[in-house]
């Protein structure tokens, strides 16, 4: 998809692809930040972008070489992809995790604010660490998604925060004259009845709670055979792999999750011994026929977006690396009536329990 900008012509692909047209891979709200730092001629050399999901401002701001955070490994390899479609330079922009630490002071802050509210205040605390007084926090979002939260959660860490004139549907709210912040904790506890309290990082999914469908899948869960192999996909923080190796000591038990801080936070709630965490947003790291179980409570919603195809596409990547009869389960919400793909994928396809909600399937792939 092509954009103009400063008279030159840009090329943005959305990654993973997708075959919903009217997805773009940018937002009214990037323009907005763009019109915002042209008009107020603001461009810096010490910048940093948040979720800039498919690298559009990193792209378009790539001369000043900007620091981009990345939280998902699909937003790493959109990046990279948009960069090099754009013939621009890879190493004059430096990629960074949440969890890193800035190493010069910032001028220029740019965010697209994210869906998880925690996830902002993250972002905002790590800014926080190397502002200085004329620091310019530039947030942007689409107006139907403002809450009061954001300028509580701003409060905490400036001064002073405008918001602009709706333009195209989006907003901008601008912070300055930050203040001085001390240090503060980034991660839930998670109270859990039996067993031993879960930890995460700010912006993973369920923050006070085990969501719903793992604690309905945990109800259910088959006790797994020893000494298999076993792979929770889209692990979040770790709750359904330590149910397993709560179940079986002696299994070789993979995690994987898109999420950067997911994976971070898995790692705080099991044991490395026989357990390997993979930050990686598909399977093509495995080799056919490596495993002999596989669960998931996998996403649909991707920030505001509602998006199946991703979750499919993953379900024909779990019938390759299971062993012939292999099991994958997973619960879904009842909605999204994934047995219709799964059928076309699996040679059995059951229903293991379902409520008013949620429903846990048990697909086995033929031999």
């Amino acid at each position: 998809m092509l954009f103009k900008y400063l008279n030159k012509n840009y090329t943005f692909n959305r990654y993973p692809s997708s075959k919903n047209k009217s997805l773009k891979p940018w937002s009214a709200a990037d323009e907005h930040t763009l019109e915002y730092l042209k008009c107020n001629n603001l461009v810096d050399n010490n910048i940093i972008i948040y979720n800039d999901r498919f690298a559009f401002l990193t792209c378009l701001l790539n001369q000043y070489n900007p620091i981009t955070v990345i939280s998902y490994k699909s937003q790493e390899k959109a990046s990279l992809n948009n960069l090099l479609a754009n013939k621009l330079s890879i190493l004059d922009t430096q990629l960074i995790n949440p969890l890193s630490t800035i190493e010069k002071p910032l001028d220029i802050c740019i965010i697209k604010i994210p869906k998880s509210l925690e996830l902002f205040r993250l972002f905002l605390y790590q800014i926080s660490q190397k502002t200085h007084k004329n620091t310019i926090v530039i947030c942007s979002f689409m107006t139907r998604h403002f809450s009061s939260q954001l300028i509580s959660i701003a409060s905490e860490f400036y001064n002073i925060n405008e918001q602009s004139t709706a333009w195209k549907k989006s907003r901008l709210l601008i912070l300055k004259k930050p203040k001085v912040v001390n240090k503060i904790s980034i991660t839930n506890i998670i109270n859990v009845k039996e067993g031993k309290d879960l930890k995460q990082f700010f912006g993973v999914f369920s923050a006070k709670h085990i969501d719903y469908g793992s604690q309905f899948f945990i109800q259910h869960l088959v006790q797994p055979q020893d000494d298999l192999r076993i792979l929770d996909l889209g692990a979040g923080n770790g709750i359904l792999a330590r149910e397993i190796r709560n179940k079986n000591r002696n299994c070789e038990l993979h995690l994987i999750d898109d999420f950067y801080l997911a994976v971070e936070s898995s790692k705080l709630n099991l044991s490395e011994e026989k357990t390997f965490f993979h930050y990686d947003d598909n399977l093509s790291k495995f080799q056919n026929n490596y495993f002999n179980y596989i669960i998931s409570n996998p996403p649909f919603h991707f920030e505001y977006e509602i998006n199946s195809e991703i979750s499919i596409n993953l379900f024909k990547e779990v019938h390759r690396c299971l062993i012939n009869n292999g099991h994958f389960q997973l619960v879904a919400n009842k909605h999204l009536n994934y047995k219709t793909h799964l059928n076309k994928i699996f040679s059995t396809v059951k229903t293991i329990a379902q409520n008013d909600k949620f429903i846990i399937y048990d697909c086995i792939k033929g031999s």
